[in-house]
Formats: C-alpha cells, structure tokens, sequence
C-alpha cells in the first residue's frame, strides 16, 4: 500500500504525463495507482477519471465507460461530471449507439449546460444519424460561442463541402481549420476532401496523402484511403 504522500506524487506525476498527451505512459502510472490505493471515495473517483480519459484518448472504449460511469454515479464536482457525460457521448457516437449518447447529451441539456464540446459533439451525433441540417445548425450554435474552434470549423466544412449544401463555403471553413491545426490528420482528410468536390482533384490528392502520411489511427487511415480512391476514380 502506498502512503499518502508517495500516492499525491505520482498521482501528480500521472497528470502531468496527461496533460503532456503522454496517455500511455500516463495510464500505467493510473492504473498503478489504482491497484494500490485504499478505500478512500475521492482518491479512487480522481484516479477513475483519469483512467477514463486516458482510455478514451487511446481510443480503448470499452474500459473507458466503465470508469467514466463510476465519476458520473460517484463525483460530486458537476463540472467533472459533465466533462465525463460529454466523453461518454462521443463514444457512444463513435462506437454507434446513437440513443445512449442522446441520453447523455440531453441530460446535460437539461441541466442548463451550454458550451462547444456539447454542440460539437451533438453535431457530430446528428451527423452520424445523417441528420446533416441539424448538425449544420449546432456546428453554427457552436462557431457562435468560439468562432476559433477547430473541430466545429472541420465539422461544418466537411459537411457543406460532402453534402453538396455549399462545397464553396465548405472549402473555407476547411482551410480555416487547418490553418489553425496544420498537423491535424483528420482535418487534412476533410480539406482534402472538400477539394475534390470543389472539382480539383490534384489539391485533392496532395491533402489526403498528406493526412494518410500522419494519421495514427486504423479508423482514420481507411477513411482516408477510401477518399484517396475516390479520388483516383478506383471506387
């Protein structure tokens, strides 16, 4: 069992590690600690929390929803708790159990929350359910709260731009995105993209093998490689 003061360090140390995007290292430094604490109800919910954004992070969303249910249903610090409904949205959405990650979204909405992570991800929800009106309109509500946000910025072009709603304006809030995040694999797929159906296949191209070039994730290289494709008229 570790003592208090060995505990603080390296749970110090975990956050630091997260904080620097360092989440593997981070999560074994967690789940450490998680096998040597006591019985304490706010070590273990600090400990939980952060095991669950960093599965989250490394994409393992299984894990990632058991620890992030136990901060909702133990967590008195409300803003904590609605950062974990909003993560445990986003898997919901990413792993297509739509009605679960509306229920999330909805129970934040019902307590008067209103922010960008709510409207971004309530978009990209509505996105998924090829509801791409609505997720046009929260991509807006979004942008009105920080008209620098990136994710609502990739969001809202890809959708003008896939859609064919306005491919002209989609384009822009797609540079715009990238000129914000330029190392951003998924937003140079959706630059890329928004090229193609603004008819210039060569900027195309040159988008997307740069996205496929730095994208880490299985998931985003096979969308980018379904794009690269398209584009070369092999699908």
């Amino acid at each position: 069992m570790m003592t208090e003061t060995t505990l603080t360090e390296t749970l110090q140390e975990g956050i630091r590690l997260f904080n620097l995007k360092r989440w593997d290292m981070a999560l074994r430094i967690f789940q450490q600690l998680h096998s040597n604490t006591n019985e304490d109800v706010k070590v273990t919910t600090e400990i939980a929390y952060y095991l669950g954004l960093c599965y989250t992070k490394l994409g393992r969303f299984d894990d990632a929803l058991l620890y992030l249910e136990q901060v909702v249903n133990a967590e008195s610090n409300i803003m904590r708790v609605y950062q974990c409904r909003l993560a445990l949205a986003y898997i919901y959405v990413i792993t297509e159990r739509a009605k679960m990650a509306e229920f999330e979204l909805n129970r934040l909405s019902e307590i008067g929350f209103e922010s960008v992570q709510l409207y971004t991800v309530l978009a990209y929800s509505a996105c998924s359910e090829r509801q791409y009106q609505k997720a046009v309109e929260l991509y807006a509500k979004a942008l009105q709260l920080d008209n620098n946000n990136t994710t609502a910025m990739n969001g809202l072009g890809y959708i003008l731009a896939d859609t064919a709603m306005n491919v002209q304006q989609g384009l822009v809030f797609c540079k715009k995105a990238v000129d914000r995040n330029p190392d951003n694999p998924a937003y140079l797929d959706s630059l890329g993209w928004a090229y193609f159906k603004n008819g210039d296949a060569t900027e195309a191209r040159n988008w997307l093998r740069r996205a496929l070039g730095i994208a880490s994730l299985a998931s985003q290289q096979k969308e980018i490689r379904d794009h690269i494709r398209i584009v070369a008229g092999e699908a």
